[in-house]
Parts: structure tokens; sequence; C-alpha cells
């Protein structure tokens, strides 16, 4: 297993989760957020030289930056994400259960829905600023872009829901559409 790039204590400090919520119930949404939504955006290379330094003790300089200032921030999220429409049930031998408290109002499927959103956002606004860095500074991070048919090249696009609306002109899209990359 991959070393998780964030602690469990930083998804109850960073979001609504309560800190008295027992780690192991959302420790599997973190593993699951890391390895589809994190491992996509950074590509299997980079993703594994960050695992690597981290096991080895090792990871510095921009890398250590790169965890510190976007990917944390991203994979704090994209948990939440992942756990929230799980966080009401318990899975045992006897069935599926759903929690009830003595003093608490379960909420909707549609509040439910509406929480995930909101993490889903505030998620993408982190994946887009980091895809904005990597646009920017990407030449510190080779593994970033030399991924090869057998990996996971790095999904480079921010938002993964809702509208794109292309507000550029005919002549700034046939400009742009031509260019030589």
């Amino acid at each position: 297993m991959n070393p998780l790039f964030i602690s469990l204590e930083d998804i109850p400090k960073f979001t609504a989760l309560n800190a008295s919520t027992d780690k192991d119930k959302f420790l599997q949404f973190v593993v699951v957020a890391q390895d589809i939504h994190v491992q996509s955006i950074l590509g299997s290379n980079l993703f594994e030289k960050i695992s690597a330094d981290i096991v080895a003790g090792t990871l510095s300089g921009d890398y250590l930056a790169l965890v510190n200032n976007h990917i944390k921030k991203i994979l704090i999220h994209k948990s939440m994400v992942e756990y929230l429409p799980f966080a009401a049930y318990s899975i045992a031998n006897s069935g599926v259960y759903k929690k009830n408290s003595e003093n608490a109002q379960t909420v909707d499927k549609e509040e439910i829905d509406y929480l995930v959103e909101k993490e889903r956002d505030i998620s993408e606004h982190y994946v887009q600023r980091f895809v904005k860095y990597m646009c920017k500074y990407g030449e510190l991070f080779p593994e970033y872009d030399n991924n090869t048919e057998e990996d996971m090249r790095p999904n480079k696009q921010a938002f993964t829901s809702g509208w794109v609306l292309d507000y550029r002109t005919e002549e700034d899209r046939l400009k742009y559409d031509n260019l030589e990359l």
C-alpha cells in the first residue's frame, strides 16, 4: 500500500468532519481518493516519486512544497467527496445499517448530495490551482510529463463536472487551435 500523502488528523482539521469521528471509518476513503483522484492528477511517475520519498523520509524541497501547498488540499477534499455518501452507514456481517443518534436528526439524500458537491467544488478549485502551478513550474518536476504508455498520465483538466463556456471569439479559437505546440 502506498503511504498516505496526508495525516488522518488533517481531514477533521480542515473540513467540517467532527474530530471525534473514528479515523478507521474514513481511512479507506482517503486511500480511494489518493489512488483514484490524486494519482490521476499527478500521473504515475510523480505519484510514485512522492510515495517513495515519503517512505524513505526524504520528501523535501519543491516536492515537499508541492505536497503541502497543493496535493494535501486536493486529497483532503476529495476524501470527503468519497466519504460523505457512506458516513451514515455501517456495514457488518448481518447487513447494512444506518446510524441514528437520539439527539440528532438524519439528513436526506439531497442534503448529502449538496455537501458532496460543496466538497467537490472546493477540491476542483485546488485542482485548478495545481494545474496552473504545474503549467508555470512543471519543469521542477520532470516526473510529471515523462510517463510511458503503461503509466497513468496526469489529467491536466481542472474540472470534472459542470458547464464549460467558451468565451473566445471565432478568430481567437482559430488562432489557438492552429498553434503548433
